[in-house]
């Protein structure tokens, strides 16, 4: 029999049947020996011959008694593999059957990575978010979320800030109080003509260059408002902190409660240009996605904080129910 073949257990229990084969010829070996010595005709002394046939059956008996023990061990091991095995083939169908299940439920069972909503449920100073990820230097930029505010009537406080070094309004989206909406760019002021005290879902974007200032404000896909002279010619300086649900005092800090937003902000997507009015109302009525080229909307990029907390949400499946 070859080396290689014991992890066979059809030959293992081969094997072991020639084996006890082997004992059933030993015992009758054992049985004939008195009647072979007693039909001896010589007078003499028994010979030593049984005596060293007994010596070698022992010896026979013990390398077979070795042998059977190898062999149990062999399929101790064998069957604790197979047991592994077995494991293993399980593991593997289980997670093959989750994903076919998945499949069969189609879209509905698949989370897309955009696909939450950041929501922060009372008035502090402690619940926000952060966007992991660096802003470069900006010379325009497009800034899109969806807001639903919950502030009861009064200001919604501050859907985002974005700080840098020596400047803690960089870029501010704010409402405090009954006062109107505000955009500010490095500390430059221009008042928005947009409200979101209804409690409902709208779909903001801020557009601005600094050639000559120009900005406009879009809510619900429709021009609310323009100007120009809002920082002109002042670039937004890389490096600093985005935060959402807080106005920022200091770089990434000393927030002040009475300018916290409250309520649930979705799809927060920064470009590095103007987008055109159609692309606007593309993201707006949700036939044309589009993701920030430099700040997308994606759940391992927000980071919440003091309580915010991040859902599960398709906002434009769900923002007239959610």
């Amino acid at each position: 029999m070859a080396d290689g073949a014991w992890d066979s257990p059809a030959l293992v229990l081969e094997l072991e049947d020639a084996v006890r084969a082997l004992r059933d010829r030993i015992d009758r070996i054992e049985q004939e020996l008195p009647t072979r010595v007693n039909l001896s005709a010589a007078p003499a002394p028994a010979p030593p011959v049984p005596t060293a046939l007994h010596s070698k059956m022992d010896e026979l008996e013990g390398q077979l008694l070795a042998k059977v023990l190898a062999l149990e061990k062999e399929r101790a091991a064998l069957s604790h593999s197979s047991h592994r095995q077995r494991q293993e083939v399980e593991k593997e169908l289980d997670a093959l059957q989750g994903r076919v299940a998945e499949l069969e439920h189609g879209s509905s069972a698949y989370s897309p990575p955009d696909a939450f909503k950041v929501g922060i449920p009372i008035r502090n100073n402690y619940m926000y978010a952060r966007v992991r990820k660096a802003i470069p230097e900006l010379y325009a930029f497009t800034a899109c979320m969806w807001l639903r505010s919950r502030s009861g009537g009064t200001g919604q406080g501050t859907p985002f800030s974005y700080s840098v070094p020596g400047q803690a309004n960089e870029i501010v989206l704010l409402e405090a109080g009954h006062e109107p909406m505000e955009l500010l760019i490095n500390d430059k002021v221009a008042q928005l003509p947009m409200t979101l005290k209804d409690n409902s879902w709208h779909h903001i974007c801020i557009i601005w260059t600094t050639r000559d200032g120009l900005w406009s404000a879009y809510q619900d896909g429709e021009l609310r408002g323009s100007g120009e002279n809002l920082a002109a010619w002042h670039p937004i300086k890389p490096h600093g902190i985005l935060i959402l649900g807080q106005e920022q005092d200091t770089l990434g800090g000393r927030f002040d409660a009475t300018q916290a937003f409250v309520g649930d902000i979705a799809q927060f997507n920064l470009w590095d240009h103007v987008l055109t009015p159609a692309q606007v109302l593309g993201l707006a009525n949700c036939t044309a996605p589009l993701l920030g080229n430099v700040l997308p909307w994606e759940d391992k990029l927000v980071e919440t904080f003091g309580g915010a907390k991040k859902a599960t949400f398709d906002v434009c499946k769900g923002r007239t129910k959610a």
